[in-house]
């Protein structure tokens, strides 16, 4: 074998040398002809209307002509780039869909029977394991912190985020960028010193320790400025005129034009806290308390790591924000596009 491998590269060295050699040999044979053509090279040159590099480059014309068959086909499919990424976005969904119906003998096969789909999955994580406490759970925490958030809005950070949009005194923009700093600061800095507190309450392994601490937040003070800043001034001047007072004008037109916002902010509290999986898993340790994420992913280490089971799980804990975002769709988007969250 040695041998042989030896000789293919004495062979190949052979072949190497001999090419060189006689690339050398034209060289010198068109070396005494450099003079008789570079005048005729520089005419051509300067009549040459494209030069190409590779097989990518193309003459101004043929450029045209691509652009223009390319603008044929999007103005008669308009919607290719958005089916495109519906494509992209949707086939990883659409794929463990279907590795939830798959039975455990076909899982790691990429050939799909759809003859033997099935619900047994489904079947299985709902009555073998507490999937229906980890459900009740999840939809306990996020409901409760959820209204909270909304009621805490209604009470304190509507108000503040409108003395901030439209009350002038000392040190607002200050307060602003406070509110902002607070923002910035991630989560994980303050939750050991808040899981220490909550310890010694005797919140761990409560609902009450999963909820109170997410009840307010900075977020609802800089949505409901953001949102306040689009309303024209026009409006408040009006009824200054008809002798509303500051309060009122707050609460009798301000606040009920604040509908989108408000809804903004449940759509992303509840998705947030039913998501929610870091501080879920370090507050409880017990399996009556878990969150569906949490119990979701005891399935790799106290269970068993079947990947049909698991994406059945998945699969059921996507569905409420699929339901959740179809009803507010609209009132989602509008309050997107008048707070500034863009």
């Amino acid at each position: 074998m040695n041998r042989r491998f030896l000789s293919i590269i004495v062979v190949a060295v052979l072949l190497m040398t001999t090419l060189f050699s006689g690339c050398s040999a034209n060289q010198n044979n068109t070396s005494s002809n450099k003079n008789e053509t570079s005048t005729v090279q520089k005419q051509d040159t300067k009549k040459s209307v494209t030069i190409k590099l590779g097989m990518w480059s193309s003459s101004p014309a043929e450029t045209k002509i691509v652009n223009d068959q390319l603008a044929a086909f999007k103005q008669k499919y308009p919607n290719i780039n958005v089916l495109a990424y519906a494509v992209i976005t949707l086939g990883p969904f659409i794929w463990s869909m279907i590795t939830s119906l798959r039975p455990t003998s076909e899982i790691d096969s990429l050939k799909i029977n759809f003859n033997h789909l099935t619900l047994d999955n489904y079947k299985m994580i709902i009555s073998q394991f507490p999937f229906l406490r980890w459900f009740a759970n999840s939809l306990i925490v996020a409901i409760a912190v959820t209204i909270g958030n909304i009621l805490f809005n209604i009470l304190f950070n509507s108000m503040a985020g409108y003395a901030l949009a439209r009350i002038n005194f000392a040190g607002r923009n200050l307060l602003f960028i406070i509110v902002l700093a607070l923002m910035m600061v991630p989560g994980q800095v303050v939750m050991v010193p808040t899981y220490i507190l909550l310890s010694k309450l005797g919140w761990v392994n409560t609902y009450w320790g999963l909820t109170i601490p997410f009840l307010t937040s900075s977020f609802g003070i800089f949505l409901m400025r953001q949102f306040f800043l689009s309303i024209p001034k026009e409006i408040e001047e009006a009824a200054t005129i008809d002798g509303l007072s500051r309060f009122r004008i707050f609460l009798q037109i301000v606040l009920p034009l604040s509908k989108p916002a408000l809804t903004t902010q449940f759509i992303f509290m509840f998705t947030g806290n039913w998501n929610s999986f870091l501080w879920p898993s370090l507050l409880t340790s017990s399996d009556n308390m878990y969150t569906l994420p949490v119990g979701l992913n005891s399935f790799y280490g106290q269970y068993y790591q079947f990947w049909n089971q698991v994406m059945a799980g998945a699969i059921l804990l996507t569905l409420p924000m699929i339901l959740i975002f179809l009803i507010f769709q609209k009132q989602f988007v509008k309050g997107i596009s008048t707070t500034g969250l863009k």
